[in-house]
């Protein structure tokens, strides 16, 4: 492939997990790889303790925002080549057809937004999301893509969205 992998994640709100993960990947992946993200429901403004932790981690911030997939359904839209749900109630919605028929997995996590309680707590759960899908973005980036075929491309993207137990 000449152009880097496009990929989209989904949530319904489009304010934390899939926000983190595409600020991940823009960074993770090297030039290989552009990362975006979307929701189906979109919150229309970046949970402000992604904000706070991107930006301790480093990461430019200024062009997320939350937003919803309809823009990539959009004629103009980049092509994906990978789509991952990173809620579980996304995973359940009836999701646009995407053209080029991407490779699509389910990489569900906690909602670290829907935490209650002191801010410690929620930063904490910011912080368990964050490295969970760092490590599963390192396995992703790791992957030889070019050189697996579809099937066993599908079957190493969906093991990924399996793993459990990252810790901080």
């Amino acid at each position: 492939m000449n152009r880097p992998y496009n990929v989209l994640f989904l949530c319904t709100g489009n304010s934390a997990r899939s926000i983190l993960a595409e600020a991940l990947l823009n960074r993770l992946g090297g030039g290989r790889f552009d990362a975006y993200s979307a929701g189906s429901q979109p919150k229309g403004a970046v949970h402000p303790l992604a904000l706070e932790l991107l930006q301790a981690q480093g990461f430019p911030t200024a062009d997320l925002r939350s937003k919803s997939w309809d823009e990539f359904e959009a004629a103009d839209a980049p092509k994906m080549d990978f789509v991952f749900t990173v809620c579980d109630s996304a995973a359940a919605e009836s999701c646009p057809v995407w053209p080029g028929q991407p490779m699509t997995a389910h990489w569900g996590l906690p909602d670290p937004a829907a935490v209650e309680g002191a801010l410690d707590a929620r930063r904490k759960a910011f912080k368990e999301t964050f490295v969970a899908l760092q490590a599963r973005l390192r396995l992703f980036t790791n992957l030889g893509i070019d050189k697996l075929d579809r099937l066993a491309l599908k079957r190493e993207i969906q093991q990924i969205g399996r793993m459990v137990g990252e810790s901080v």
